[in-house]
Parts: C-alpha cells; sequence; structure tokens
C-alpha cells in the first residue's frame, strides 16, 4: 500500500524504536511500528515524524488492528515555516493532538485528509494573520466529521445548543450551551475563512474561550475525545 500520510502522534518504543498514529489518504488512520536510527545514512530518520508532517508512505496492508512496519518513507512536502516559527509549532503541537483524538475512528479520510494537508501548506506558507487558524480549522472540520453547526437558524439573541448543533429561542434543559453573547460568535466563525479570517478580531480572552468551547463541543460529539490539557500555549501564545 502506498499513500500519502500526515503524522498525528509519535511515541518511544524502546530505544530504537516508535509508534507512529498517521493519518493517510488512503487507508484512514494507521498505526505504524518504526525502527529507527540518527544515523544521516539511515533509510528511516527519527526526524521525519515531526507533529503534522507529510509523508509519503509505502507498508503491507494489514489484516487486522495490529501495528504495520513501513517499508520506505519519504517527505511528501518538506515545511518552509510551520517547524521553525514558535507560534505556527505550537498550532501543529495542538492540533497533532486534536486530530490524533477526533479522526481516529474515521473510516473514509480521502477528503478529510485533502482539506487537512491544503490548510498546513496555507499554514506554511502564510506570513501574518493566522492568529485565528487553529479556530477556523477546527470549525471546518466538523463539517467532515458530520456535526457542522447550523448557522441557518441562528437570530438574535438565541442560544446555541452544542448537543443538537443548532440554534434555539429559549435555554436548553440541559448544561450543554452557549448563551446568546457566545452564540453570537458562532456564525461569526462561520462566515471566516483562511483567507479572510485576518479581519476578523478576537481578543486573547474571546479566543481563549472560543476554543474552550469548541473543545467541550467535540466532546460531546466525539466518542472518547479527552480533555487535550492544552489551551494554556494558545492563553499564553494568542
Amino acid at each position: 500500500m502506498k499513500s500519502k500520510a500526515i503524522v498525528l502522534h509519535v511515541r518511544k518504543y524502546g530505544d530504537d524504536a516508535l509508534i507512529v498514529d498517521v493519518l493517510t489518504e488512503k487507508a484512514g488512520c494507521v498505526g505504524m511500528m518504526v525502527r529507527i536510527s540518527r544515523s544521516r545514512r539511515a533509510a528511516i530518520r527519527h526526524s521525519l515524524f515531526q507533529p503534522l508532517a507529510l509523508l509519503e508512505l509505502e507498508w503491507r496492508e494489514r489484516n487486522s488492528d495490529a501495528l504495520v512496519r513501513p517499508q520506505a518513507v519519504a517527505s511528501a512536502f518538506p515545511y518552509s515555516s510551520l517547524p521553525f516559527h514558535p507560534h505556527k509549532s505550537a498550532i501543529a503541537l495542538y492540533l497533532a493532538e486534536f486530530l490524533f483524538h477526533a479522526v481516529r475512528h474515521e473510516p473514509d479520510t480521502e477528503t478529510l485528509f485533502q482539506y487537512v494537508e491544503k490548510s498546513l501548506q496555507w499554514l506554511d506558507a502564510c506570513e501574518e494573520g493566522f492568529a485565528n487558524f487553529h479556530l477556523v480549522f477546527l470549525l471546518y472540520l466538523t463539517q467532515f466529521l458530520g456535526f457542522r453547526p447550523e448557522a441557518r437558524t441562528y437570530h438574535p439573541n438565541c442560544w446555541f445548543d452544542l448537543r443538537s448543533s443548532v440554534f434555539c429561542s429559549s435555554q436548553p434543559l440541559h448544561p450543554d450551551f452557549l448563551k446568546p453573547e457566545d452564540a453570537a460568535l458562532v456564525p461569526k466563525l462561520l462566515r471566516m475563512k483562511y483567507s479572510n479570517m485576518r479581519f476578523f478580531r478576537f481578543n486573547g480572552a474571546e479566543r481563549s474561550r472560543l476554543l474552550e468551547q469548541i473543545e467541550h463541543y467535540y466532546q460531546l460529539h466525539v466518542a472518547g475525545f479527552p480533555d487535550t490539557g492544552s489551551l494554556e500555549i494558545f492563553r499564553s501564545l494568542f
């Protein structure tokens, strides 16, 4: 099997191996056991497996959930700024962890993969005005996962029901909702795209609160989605 892949999660296994979880274009999420060497002449190098690295992989198709062993690994798109810019690399660390939990059980990932790939390439090329990138990325990701908010149901002074993904005239009879002042930010977010997001102004407190609510939204709709514990990164940087 050959496919492009995006690195989501890496952990050490012994002294000379990594367990790597990747999102692939053709086979969904795949777990790999990777034997590594730090030698410059090594066929598979440790440095290839950075958070959200875009790779070309080749492996034998698996018949079970067992870890596969890659036969060939190469960079599919060498980043020019993403791993080196302090704010971009913080975004990459956060989104890699987020994606690992959000998409690991998705059966059909081709269009999802293409969305993530193009988004990362856009961020890599962007020179300024990307402070809202993670918010836009995560909200549009819901479209591929099946729980995008219904913007058509919005009206002033309404509430947003996080469970049913719709706006409503009265407070829901459960605790998972946004009050009108926060609900009003949702259609604003849904109008944002990478090309225009620099024109939408949020202060640090608003951005932090929005991200907190987005995480909670995913926890309601993705089975087993944890508290990532990474919000402090964005409170300090954005």
